[in-house]
């Protein structure tokens, strides 16, 4: 049977192992047609969002240039009237149509008008000659191109247009238009974008750290090309660190990190602009496709071995089931056996019965006894616990009381009796403190022989935090005290009720102490016509299998050597002869209830009692 069970367990992983890698491979596959979907929407939109933002200013130079003031300034260059009101005029134009700078030049690149004509990086004077758009434009074309400005030190998309007078070529005007509010938008989004120029240097990006890098080698030629247009000014252009490669069927591109950082794997997709010369990218994280696709595949291997152990269980359980009625048939025979056998011998017991009674008379007095002496042991091993705890407590006094004596004597040596003398306030204070706690425990441990009267509620709620407070702190268990305000006295004993509170809150405080949520309610309220104590806690609450014995004697759920049992089933006795009750229910948000009902004093107790 043990070999067949491993069997099926083997068979399981197996296949489990075989299927797991199917379904990964066509989860990644799915996944990633869903991203590669979003990849190319965002897509889209990028490119609409470019091409819609160029658009709106590719007919503007040569209307511009139809303007009279530009047609007389181009026919008298040195004219310096004619250059303010075109500087002024072209300022206007500017402020209105939100470009980033017009400026006019002469066919030798000279610039002689600008809309930045008074600013400290005025174009004005400035020869382009060696930009693309100003040679294409001189020789009659419309023109389009994106670079960084060599005097301002800011990229923009050029739109040039020719002045033409009469037919013939006279001068070139330039539109520059900033880029930047769309490339902001592009930044801190769950997807890569970046636009790149036809030499393979991305230009706009919302990842600073890959701006004038290169997806393709820059060769001798690529950095001449560059260079001679002076695309990007002074920019230092360098290739991005990266590596082509495949996942699911999908092509990927795999980047390293900043400064030698871990490299990232993305899915790209890509669109050029053949109107402005440019290629868009949009890159996504392939992290979450290969994590999703590698949790289905531990759930579905998980979902195998759970399988195969399903099985060896039913399997398990069929050989036991088995083995067990084997077993109840020999078990059977063997008790019809001893059935005669004591049927013979019960004619022997008869005569022995009377002489078993007294015997065991002897026995059940000594039992109580010892169930007595039990109940006082289990009494002082919880208080030798709690004394190991509370030792911190009283060393803590005795410290700071040694210190502050040793120093009374350096200030009465130094006649600073003022100060001697709150030292001494403070020591008496300490000792105080010590005496209290020593009186608790002095107390808790004593034998009771108390008779009921009227007590208070709060002295004993007090008096039972002076005991548990040092357990309380070693379970970092928090203790909430709710008492209804003008609590009446109860019948019953202060040092018995206090061992009963101890008892409980210090249950309270082992359910609790590996949990996150450590709050423990204490609360005192009259409910009808009685008191009731309730202790909350956090814990797992008390099952219904367990509860109608949890205040029998010797039952415990603890570990061995964790407590006798005996708690319980001395604090029900208690409450008992109090005339009360102690129950224990499950709270509606988890975690038990134990409540302890005790009755009000009569009048004249109180008044004795006070």
């Amino acid at each position: 049977m043990k070999h067949r069970i491993a069997a099926v367990v083997v068979l399981c992983v197996v296949a489990g192992l075989i299927v797991t890698f199917k379904v990964h491979d066509l989860v990644a596959r799915s996944y990633m047609r869903e991203a590669e979907l979003q990849a190319a929407t965002t897509l889209r939109l990028a490119v609409s969002a470019l091409d819609g933002h160029l658009k709106r200013y590719e007919a503007l130079p040569a209307l511009t240039a139809d303007d009279e003031i530009i047609e007389v300034l181009i026919r008298d260059p040195g004219n310096e009237a004619l250059r303010l009101e075109a500087n002024r005029y072209l300022k206007a134009v500017n402020t209105l149509l939100k470009s980033s700078d017009i400026y006019i030049m002469t066919l030798d690149g000279l610039t002689i008008a600008a809309s930045n004509y008074d600013t400290a990086v005025s174009f004005v004077g400035e020869n382009f000659s060696y930009r693309p758009y100003f040679q294409e434009a001189a020789r009659g074309e419309h023109s389009r191109f994106f670079a960084v400005g060599t005097t301002s030190a800011k990229r923009g998309y050029y739109f040039s247009s020719p002045i033409v007078m009469a037919g013939k070529i006279l001068g070139v005007i330039v539109f520059k238009v900033d880029l930047d509010l769309i490339e902001a938008s592009w930044a801190g989004g769950d997807d890569r974008i970046f636009v790149s120029d036809p030499e393979g240097i991305i230009f706009m990006t919302g990842s600073d750290e890959w701006r004038y890098a290169a997806i393709l080698p820059l060769t001798p030629d690529r950095i001449a090309r560059t260079q001679a247009s002076r695309r990007y000014a002074d920019a230092k252009l360098r290739e991005l660190p990266l590596t082509y490669g495949a996942f699911a069927g999908h092509r990927t591109m795999l980047i390293a990190g900043a400064g030698g950082g871990a490299a990232r794997e993305y899915l790209y997709v890509s669109q050029s602009m053949p109107g402005a010369g440019w290629t868009v990218n949009v890159l996504m994280d392939t992290t979450s496709v290969r994590w999703q696709a590698q949790t289905m595949m531990a759930a579905v291997f998980l979902a195998f071995c759970l399988l195969g152990f399903g099985l060896a269980i039913v399997l398990q359980r069929r050989a036991r089931l088995a083995e067990r009625m084997q077993l109840q048939a020999e078990a059977q025979n063997e008790l019809e056996r001893r059935v005669a056998e004591r049927t013979a011998d019960l004619a022997r017991v008869n005569s022995r019965i009377r002489q078993e009674v007294a015997e065991r008379r002897l026995t059940e007095r000594r039992l109580r006894q010892t169930q007595a002496d039990l109940v006082q042991a289990g009494k002082l091993a919880g208080l030798g616990q709690m004394s190991a705890a509370l030792s911190h407590e009283l060393n803590q006094p005795l410290a700071a009381a040694k210190t502050y004596a040793e120093t009374t004597g350096l200030l009465i040596d130094r006649g600073r009796v003022e100060e001697a003398a709150d030292n001494l306030r403070r020591i008496s204070g300490l000792i105080d403190r010590m005496a209290s706690i020593s009186r608790h425990l002095r107390n808790f441990a004593r034998k009771p022989n108390e008779k009921l009267g009227a007590v208070s509620v709060e002295e004993v709620i007090r008096d039972t935090m002076e005991i548990v407070s040092a357990r309380l702190k070693t379970a970092q268990a928090e203790l909430c005290i709710d008492i209804a305000p003008s609590l009446p006295r109860v019948m019953a004993g202060a040092v018995r009720l206090q061992q009963v509170l101890v008892n409980i809150v210090t249950n309270a405080a082992d359910m609790v102490e590996e949990l996150e949520d450590r709050r423990i309610d204490l609360a005192a309220a009259v409910i009808g016509e009685r008191v009731v104590l309730s202790v909350r806690d956090r814990g797992p609450g008390v099952p219904a299998a367990i509860r109608e014995r949890i205040f029998d004697p010797f039952f415990t759920t603890k570990g061995v050597g964790k407590g006798l049992g005996l708690g319980l089933s001395i604090s029900y006795n208690i409450v008992k002869d109090f005339g009360g009750s102690l129950s224990v229910s499950d709270h509606p948000q988890g975690g038990a209830v134990f409540a302890i009902e005790l009755t009000i004093a009569d009048a004249s107790l109180m008044e004795a009692a006070e």
